[in-house]
């Protein structure tokens, strides 16, 4: 069955950074586009940024451009999320999906506090 799997979420101060790493197994992962969502407390998931296939083409949420950046290694079935020059309302839990499947990972949390 399709798994994601999040990790390398935690505390960082404002303006830091962290990389988030989603692993996929039960899928062709190379023929699949991904995404990276996030969802904050009270809040709706929304769509953070997306990298297709083959990792050409990426899409990025206003609120992130130029600050995260999302790749992909189809070797190892990862997708990555860099998150630099965090803000406090970045905090979330990031999750990634395939992108045109119903799956999501478990998420996993990103505190921005000092």
């Amino acid at each position: 069955q399709v798994q994601l799997v999040e990790s390398g979420g935690g505390l960082v101060q404002p303006g830091g950074s962290l990389r988030l790493s989603c692993v996929g197994s039960g899928f062709t992962f190379s023929s699949r586009a991904m995404s990276w969502y996030r969802q904050a407390p009270g809040e709706e998931r929304e769509l953070v940024a997306t990298i297709s296939s083959i990792g050409g083409g990426t899409n990025y949420a206003d609120f992130v451009k130029g600050r995260f950046t999302i790749s992909r290694d189809n070797a190892k079935n990862t997708v990555y999320l860099q998150m630099n020059r965090l803000k406090a309302e970045d905090t979330a839990v990031y999750y990634c999906k395939v992108t045109s499947m119903p799956y999501w990972g478990q998420g996993t949390r990103v505190t921005v506090s000092s």
